[in-house]
């Protein structure tokens, strides 16, 4: 067999890795861990212990609809008791990255090998029995560089979006809970209901600057120009949207938002999503689409939906003991907060919002490099197209 110019061999993982299980239990996870820790869920956590220290891919092996995240990393981490540590024994045969993006391409099949009914689960012997393409380790250290530099681009360009919320944060922060806006200096503080707040400021509620919108739809073409953004699109703890579906996905409970809207999420809301609409969709009645009510307001708006004591009040004041949905009239939206003036609105609009519309716009550049690196990769791993055909993405 032969791969570009090279002899391509197919072996078996139990002849090219050492596969482990981590020993914590799922409930291990700390809010500010030191380490990565990887469990059978989409999401890494954290702790504050680690088992491991190499390089290694994580993969689940569990999940109740048999998707099996595969995840990779180089470093000090913990594991789930049911996620494994898959390790080259000889790296001068297989590239531990490379069997990352390799195993990326058997998923699908390891879904339909996996057992157990209400939870799908990974056997080691499935696994010892996947077979995947080992190239020549020069090529698959090209292939790793080729792929590894998309996902660097995106990891980067995910820094940035970090930076820039957190900026974005900080600034509102000092302006409107710290009181220490521009003028500052020599204001007279009142009393009110939430404390001293600055003359000229008032309190009022979240409903006062944000208008939920219920606009329902139907399944249907009518859909074709929208993406579809259900709530487990909405990654936690970040304004950015990194991820949609086709329209087509799109069945039922629907409500139609617009680019720049506020995607709440009312379901579970403990988790923390909400984000800034980059494009106009179509998500589930699973989440709030709210909007500003007043001109150059925006970024106050969208930074106070984001604010923890709001979702944490919409968690606490949540209906459902299975699963709790957030309610907005008569709860949420009576949410009492600080509400500025107009003039400081508008200051905080000018300096905030080109942080969120920079973030916003990275929807589209993320989404053009994934779409660049899933293209490439069964291409590269099968040996489709040569290796040496390929140029580095910018």
């Amino acid at each position: 067999m032969q791969y570009g110019n090279e002899p391509c061999g197919i072996a078996a993982l139990a002849d090219l890795v050492s596969i482990k299980t981590g020993k914590l239990n799922s409930n291990a996870a700390v809010e500010n861990g030191a380490y990565p820790f990887f469990t059978c869920s989409r999401e890494t956590y954290k702790v504050d212990t680690y088992s491991f220290d190499c390089e290694a891919v994580l993969l689940a092996g569990n999940n109740a609809n048999g998707v099996y995240p595969v995840k990779y990393y180089k470093g000090r981490f913990d594991a789930y008791q049911r996620t494994y540590v898959i390790r080259s024994v000889d790296e001068g045969v297989l590239n531990n990255r490379y069997l990352f993006y390799a195993l990326q391409l058997e998923l699908d099949l390891l879904q339909s090998l996996s057992t157990g009914s209400a939870t799908k689960f990974l056997t080691l012997t499935i696994l010892n029995a996947l077979k995947v393409r080992v190239p020549s380790l020069s090529d698959q250290n090209r292939i790793v560089s080729i792929l590894g530099a998309y996902d660097d681009l995106i990891e980067n360009n995910t820094r940035r979006i970090e930076i820039l919320e957190e900026m974005a944060r900080r600034l509102y922060e000092e302006w409107f809970v710290q009181f220490r806006f521009p003028g500052h200096e020599g204001v007279e503080f009142k009393e009110s209901e939430l404390g001293l707040i600055p003359e000229g400021w008032g309190v009022g509620r979240l409903g006062d600057v944000l208008e939920k919108h219920s606009n329902k739809t139907s399944s249907g073409d009518h859909l074709s120009d929208r993406a579809y953004v259900p709530i487990d699109c909405i990654a936690k703890k970040t304004l950015a949207l990194s991820e949609v579906k086709s329209w087509q996905e799109a069945q039922s409970s629907l409500v139609l938002f617009e680019e720049n809207d506020i995607l709440f999420g009312a379901m579970r809301p403990y988790f923390h999503k909400v984000a800034i609409a980059p494009l106009s969709g179509v998500t589930r009645s699973t989440c709030f689409v709210l909007r500003p009510r007043k001109p150059n307001s925006w970024a106050f708006s969208a930074l106070t939906a984001f604010r923890e004591d709001v979702v944490d009040h919409a968690a606490a004041h949540s209906k459902g003991a299975t699963i709790p949905y957030a309610a907005w009239e008569g709860s949420l939206e009576d949410f009492p907060i600080v509400i500025p003036p107009d003039e400081l609105l508008k200051r905080y609009d000018e300096l905030a919002s080109p942080f969120l519309s920079w973030i916003k716009k990275q929807y589209n550049r993320q989404k053009n490099l994934r779409a660049q690196r899933d293209l490439l990769l069964p291409k590269l791993i099968s040996g489709e197209i040569d290796v040496s055909d390929i140029p580095m993405p910018t």
